[in-house]
């Protein structure tokens, strides 16, 4: 059976130029008020596990993977505008609707790791965005011909490892009181 969206998160990724700015302009809103806590005594204060990249890294990184899933709803969206089969039109329906579930758990990852630092909740978050994103990613592979998931792994692969650094992050702090 396939899940109803509605048209206007639809038509967003219809358009490539939408598509990709979409999470680009979230992402960004999102993450502008991370700037300042990791300049902080509390983030710097943090045990890191080891591999933490330098925090230089992390905006040219996120700009590359919004950007790449964004294409990949466009893809998405154009698949389902012509698939004809109904296990096709399912799994696209389900993989857009986990799309912008996803998105959602991305964007709400930095106010509860920077803005309440809660480490332990934020990987909570963390661990269900890379599931949905795994599963998203999954669904879209075949009716996309594999098209979405080229742009998905990389974002796949970092989901991974982010988890792995928030998951360090907590265990290395978790008798702190502000952690």
């Amino acid at each position: 059976m396939s899940f109803y969206i509605p048209s206007l998160l639809l038509a967003v990724p219809r358009n490539p130029a939408t598509a990709v700015g979409l999470p680009l302009v979230l992402g960004f809103l999102s993450g502008t008020p991370s700037s300042n806590p990791v300049n902080s005594n509390w983030y710097h204060n943090l045990t890191s596990p080891p591999g933490r990249p330098p925090r230089e890294v992390f905006p040219y990184v996120w700009t590359l993977l919004y950007a790449g899933m964004g294409y990949a709803s466009h893809v998405a969206v154009k698949a389902l505008d012509t698939a004809a089969l109904p296990g096709n039109r399912n799994d696209l329906s389900w993989g857009i609707a986990l799309y912008y579930a996803q998105l959602g758990l991305n964007l709400i990852w930095s106010p509860i790791f920077f803005g309440t630092h809660n480490t332990a909740l934020s990987l909570v978050d963390s661990v269900l965005l890379t599931g949905t994103t795994w599963y998203m990613t999954r669904l879209l592979d075949r009716p996309t011909n594999a098209k979405a998931t080229y742009f998905l792994l990389p974002y796949c692969a970092w989901l991974a490892y982010a988890t792995y650094l928030n998951a360090g992050v907590w265990w290395l702090n978790r008798k702190r009181k502000d952690a």
